[in-house]
This record gives structure tokens, sequence and C-alpha cells, in this order.
């Protein structure tokens, strides 16, 4: 490593990389450059430019990834229905392999021979920022400070941050592990590390506790084009405004609250809260109006395929050539996902209430109670005896 001059830190400025910063430039005696993704942190990015030179930045970019985030990698995610082990909608996860890239482009603008992350040896994280930055640019050496000094609490990173000047949010104790963008709110540590106890209150930023949703339902209408949201209510949103919009109309009702124990790629079950408001009434909608729309064999044969590619955001393999080979199919399923889904949002419920499409394959004539005159019911006999032949030969 004796040859880095300048590296590129993915920089939140938060007590961890706030820390990394001032200790990069003494361990490494480099030049540091930060790079802050704007993926909808809202008043989380309010002084961080100047926070991050006062630290020690040579430059500090922050960067509005806001519609790309949303267009070209929550979208997708969406197209393709992906939860990961079928609860979680991969909030973080699909943020991360974003980030890394805007990393990559800075340090290649900047001539930087290494980027760094704050990522805990411990997490994920660490593997989707490697595993990014080994496909877009090799080259790049990596620090990942947290598998590298000698520090191993909070109690540490705030007794360094007093000795060096740095701002510390807090020396109450510790906080929430907290990540923001604009589809999810993470929560992890404090109370949740023992999976039997309640969140606390403090868990609730972006969904109000169900108990203070309204009383009163409200009735709001997606409407989709090839499987991708592109109005609410009848307003034509960009996809960045789309996800905002319907995470005020979520959080409202308290929905897209999930707290759940997962496994990580690592090897070790961890405890979250996550909140997902706008992404879980989308979810919803979307999957509703594949009802419609998607032939059978091509819905079943995608439903099988979900789990695998929600393992490959969970994993950090985003740019990898399966996960992209496997998109192509996904948006190929999606061809027909077209038309508006009528909702009701109650008390963290979201409930299809109507459904249509130009491109509708339901056939009322065909599915009614009613007399009709397209289908001969007697040919379900034939059917029947030829799907039930090799049964009847078990049973003998």
């Amino acid at each position: 490593m004796s040859d880095i001059k300048k590296v590129v830190l993915a920089y939140s400025g938060g007590l961890d990389t706030s820390v990394i910063l001032k200790w990069i430039k003494k361990h490494y005696d480099c030049e540091v450059v930060t790079l802050t993704a704007d993926l909808g942190q809202e008043e989380e990015l309010d002084g961080l430019e100047e926070k991050a030179l006062r630290t020690g930045a040579s430059k500090a970019f922050i960067l509005d990834l806001r519609e790309e985030f949303a267009r070209d990698f929550i979208f997708p995610m969406l197209r393709a229905c992906a939860v990961y082990e079928g609860r979680y909608l991969l909030g973080t996860s699909i943020a991360r392999p974003l980030i890394a890239k805007a990393q990559v482009d800075v340090a290649r603008a900047e001539d930087a021979q290494a980027i760094a992350h704050g990522a805990t040896g411990k997490g994920n994280d660490q593997v989707r920022f490697e595993l990014t930055a080994n496909v877009l640019d090799p080259r790049l050496k990596v620090i990942a400070p947290w598998r590298e000094w000698d520090f191993r609490s909070r109690s540490d990173l705030i007794a360094f941050a007093h000795e060096n000047g740095i701002p510390v949010p807090s020396d109450k104790g510790p906080s929430y592990s907290m990540d923001r963008n604009l589809m999810h709110l993470s929560f992890e540590g404090q109370e949740l590390e023992d999976p039997w106890n309640e969140p606390g209150p403090d868990s609730h930023l972006l969904c109000v506790p169900i108990e203070k949703a309204p009383d009163k339902p409200e009735i709001v209408t997606i409407d989709f084009e090839k499987g991708d949201p592109v109005a609410v209510n009848g307003q034509a949103l960009s996809p960045a405004a789309l996800i905002k919009a319907l995470n005020t109309l979520g959080g409202t009702h308290g929905i897209g609250r999930l707290d759940m124990v997962e496994n990580r790629y690592v090897g070790m079950k961890s405890r979250g809260v996550y909140e997902t408001p706008g992404c879980t009434i989308l979810h919803a909608a979307h999957r509703d109006l594949e009802g419609i729309c998607m032939d059978r064999e091509v819905l079943h044969m995608r439903d099988q395929l979900i789990p695998r590619y929600a393992e490959m955001v969970y994993y950090g393999y985003w740019f990898s050539p399966e996960r992209k080979a496997l998109q192509a199919l996904m948006d190929q399923a999606q061809d027909r996902v077209t038309g508006t889904v009528r909702l009701k949002l109650y008390k963290g419920n979201v409930v299809p209430l109507g459904r249509k499409s130009p491109l509708s394959l339901y056939n009322a004539n065909l599915a009614t109670f009613e007399e009709d005159e397209v289908y001969n019911q007697a040919d379900a006999t034939g059917f029947i005896r030829l799907a039930g032949l090799r049964l009847r030969g078990l049973g003998r």
C-alpha cells in the first residue's frame, strides 16, 4: 500500500467515516477525497461538505444520484419482484453497488490509487463495495479500516475523535446503526440485538406506529408501463419523485415496517428493523397487476428465480454477468405488465381493490359462473383423465 497517494472514501459524515478519514490520512500519509452519494438521505446531507473538508479531506464530492438510483437500480429490482428470504425488499443492499460505482468514477477522475469504506468485517456491505470495485476497476486497491485498525468499539472511535478534534454526534452512549436512502431506512443495534426485544419507539421515523395511523383509509392508483411505475393518482412522476411521494403516503399509514432476523452473506444471523413505505406499496401493486398481464408459465418460472435474483443483490453481485443475464429474463417477462392498480392504504396494510390493463389476459367470458358460449365444460373430463393417468397407475 506504500504507493497510495490518493484515496476516495465513501463518506456519510457519521462517527465511523469521520474517524476513518483522519485515520487514513495519518496511517497512510496520503490525500483523501470524500464521496457522498445523495440517494435521498434528506437532512443527513446538511453540512457534510464543510465537515469533510474541516476533518482533512482535500476535496469533498456530494453527487445527486437519486434519479439514477431509482431508475437504474430500484426499478430493475422491482421488475424482478426481488425479496430476500421472502421478506426483505433489499433497500440497503441495492444502494451499495451505486455508491461503489460512484467511488470508482471519482477515483478515475481524480487519479486515485485506492478506495475506502467504513463497512465492518462482520457485515455484508464490505462484500458489496469490494465486489463492485473488482468488476469496474480491479486495479484499485481497497482500504477497509475495520479490518486493519486496533479500534474495537464506539468508545475507541469517540476517544480518537476527541484526540483529533473531530465533532462527535453524541456522547450519550450507543445509538442505532442506521442507513437511509430513497428506498428505506434500516435500524440495527441497541435493544434490537436481542431478538426477543420489541423495537423501541425511536425506531419509527419514516412510518408512524400502526396505532397512530389514520382511522380513515386512503385510496391510491398507480400506473405501470412494462413493469415500471410511471404515475400516482394519474400524475406522471420521475422515478425518484414517485418513490418519494409514495414514501409519504405509505409512512402516514404505517405501511412498510419489517422486523426480521436474516442470514448475512458472511455467515451470521442479524436482526434488523426496516421501514420501506413507498416500495412496499409498489411491490404489492406490481404483483397484483402481474396477475392479469402475465402468462401463467412465464409467471411461475419467474417466481422460481426470484430467490436467486434476490441473493445476487443481497450478496453484492449486482454487476455480475449472471445478474445481468437474469435481469434480461426478468425484463422480458415484464413486457405485458402495463396498466393501473387501485389500492387501499389502511393501518399498515396495502389492499388491492382493482386492476385493469390494455394487455390483460383475463377473459371474463371464460371465467364467468354464468352461462357462456366459449367454454365446453365437458372438455375437462378428458383433461383430468390424462392428467391423472400416472396417479391411477400408482393406486393399483
